[in-house]
């Protein structure tokens, strides 16, 4: 799937099964950018990079397709990323020039 942030194009895997949403990055090295979590609803969502052996940029987005956090470089191992609310979470080798407040496109 093509995700468009601003001038920047992504090709990204989809997570929209409970199992792909649960395995996530873990133990794959994705030959494209990436990887795009959907969920239902807005939900508060916890992660962890554990079994992920390179370095994410996570970039959650609201319902509104809004990214309204990133959290950049991303360590392997790291236990906790704390919760933020959120519908879409797009974890990316390296999120370029993408900012909070800009407008997502599928």
């Amino acid at each position: 799937m093509l995700v468009k942030i601003n001038k920047d194009v992504f090709d990204v895997s989809v997570a929209d099964s409970l199992f792909s949403r649960l395995m996530g990055l873990m133990f794959s090295f994705p030959k494209n950018d990436g990887l795009l979590f959907k969920f239902d609803k807005e939900i508060y969502v916890s992660l962890h990079m554990f079994f992920v052996f390179f370095p994410i940029d996570i970039i959650y987005i609201n319902e509104k397709f809004k990214v309204i956090k990133i959290k950049k470089r991303v360590f392997p191992f790291v236990p906790f990323i704390s919760p933020v609310k959120c519908k879409y979470i797009l974890e990316l080798k390296d999120c370029r020039n993408v900012k909070v407040g800009d407008k997502i496109i599928f």
